[in-house]
């Protein structure tokens, strides 16, 4: 009965927590804008919780379980958000109004990309995926939020002043405008479409050579007998096949269906590329997250009291950049929609508290793996331009080169930080 009761009071509060959203995000923001990023931001981290899915996942699973299902799945996201953003980019009379992800190809990119998988092996996570921990993981998630960030506010100099992170090696015509980069349409110009057919062509491409990769990887560990797959994909896959029918709207079937039932990665990643496309439709611009953390780790400074303009000094930002309220800064509230957004789901389906509740315990060992973790991570993406959305999954959306150079290191990032992991854990 106290469980029962306890599952109504959650889904009260989850329900209560969408009115919030709606009716007060709306009145007490700015602007549209500002409300557009909370909702859109709340919606990221419903689904990413839902389907339990996540870009860190994709290195992590494969090599703790032998599952590359979630990495062959962001290939499908990948190639089909690619697809819907081309409506958007071949019939622009201007690219400069779109703000691409056009990054540079260097050693920058490439440090980048390891640190950043080697990092997310410790942490379990990456910078979208810290923002949806603090609400399943919170000690994991807060040691490193803080460690993240520090890295992002330490990186910031070199991101803006090393020439092994500025300039490329390579470029095209597109991608010099964007401060150099390769624009893959920009190699097809030929192909009666401005390059994008070829883009296309060449983006599936790199997804089926990911594929086919994964599946001999996968098949080895079957042989082998290392394959165990991962747990809640062993659910997902259960749920799917299992048969539902709403017999009556206002029914707790329903109501699970509806608000409870995992959805498959399939799924996720479906709903991920909506939110994409609308994203890029609305702000002209990719997905980010990872530069806010070095803004909330300056704004921490000043508390202390480090002026803006010392912070600008060092960091070779702007004062501005460390004096605007968190709740004008539009990515900051994005990241604070996906925080939010996983409370709604679990709220909404019962699970909060034990969910919640289930890694508060942590050990000496593992604060120091998962600052260890999150510092490299927070280096990485300066190196890289980038997290896992704005170095990976935004750059191969919007055609850039970028984005697979920085898939294969993290991937070797990746399998660095979890040989390592498995054996500094033991």
């Amino acid at each position: 009965m106290v469980k029962a009761n306890l599952s109504k009071i959650e889904v009260a509060l989850g329900f209560i927590g969408i009115f919030i959203i709606l009716v007060f995000g709306k009145a007490l923001l700015k602007t549209d804008m500002l409300f557009f990023r909370l909702v859109i931001g709340t919606a990221l981290g419903y689904t990413l919780t839902r389907a339990y899915t996540g870009f860190a996942g994709s290195v992590n699973r494969a090599y703790n379980t032998g599952s590359t299902k979630l990495m062959r799945t962001l290939m499908l996201m990948f190639f089909i958000t690619a697809l819907s953003t081309t409506a958007f980019l071949i019939s622009s009379e201007d690219m400069a109004m779109y703000s691409l992800s056009i990054n540079p190809i260097n050693l920058g990119l490439i440090l980048g990309g390891i640190l950043f998988g080697f990092g997310m092996s410790f942490s379990s996570c990456c910078a979208s995926g810290v923002l949806t921990d603090l609400v399943t993981g919170l000690p994991r998630a807060i040691v490193t939020l803080i460690f993240f960030s520090l890295g992002v506010f330490l990186g910031f100099p070199i991101q803006k002043t090393a020439t092994w992170v500025t300039n490329s090696w390579i470029s095209t015509p597109v991608g010099e405008t964007y401060g150099g980069g390769v624009f893959l349409p920009d190699l097809f110009k030929g192909d009666g479409l401005g390059g994008y057919i070829g883009a296309l062509v060449l983006t599936g491409i790199f997804c089926g050579i990911v594929v086919f990769m994964s599946y001999v990887y996968e098949n080895r560990r079957k042989e082998n007998g290392t394959y165990i797959g991962h747990p809640m994909e062993k659910v997902q896959d259960s749920l799917q096949k299992r048969e539902h029918s709403i017999s009556k709207l206002f029914s707790a079937e329903t109501y699970e269906i509806i608000f409870v039932k995992p959805w498959t990665l399939t799924q996720g990643a479906v709903v991920l590329t909506l939110l994409f496309v609308l994203l890029m439709g609305v702000t002209k611009s990719g997905w980010g997250a990872s530069t806010p953390y070095g803004m909330w780790f300056g704004k921490v400074l000043m508390a202390f009291g480090v002026s803006p303009e010392s912070l600008a000094s060092f960091s070779k930002q702007s004062p501005e950049f460390y004096t605007v309220p968190f709740f004008e800064h539009g990515v900051s509230v994005q990241n604070f929609g996906i925080l939010v957004g996983t409370a709604i789901y679990l709220l909404t389906a019962g699970k909060f508290k034990e969910t919640f509740m289930s890694e508060m315990k942590i050990t000496k060992r593992e604060v120091l793996l998962y600052a260890l973790g999150g510092i490299t991570m927070g280096l990485g993406t300066r190196m890289a331009n980038g997290c896992n959305v704005g170095a990976l999954y935004t750059p191969i959306a919007q055609f850039s080169l970028s984005g697979w150079v920085f898939l294969v290191f993290m991937v070797i990032g990746g399998a660095i930080g979890n040989t390592c992991a498995k054996k500094w854990r033991a």
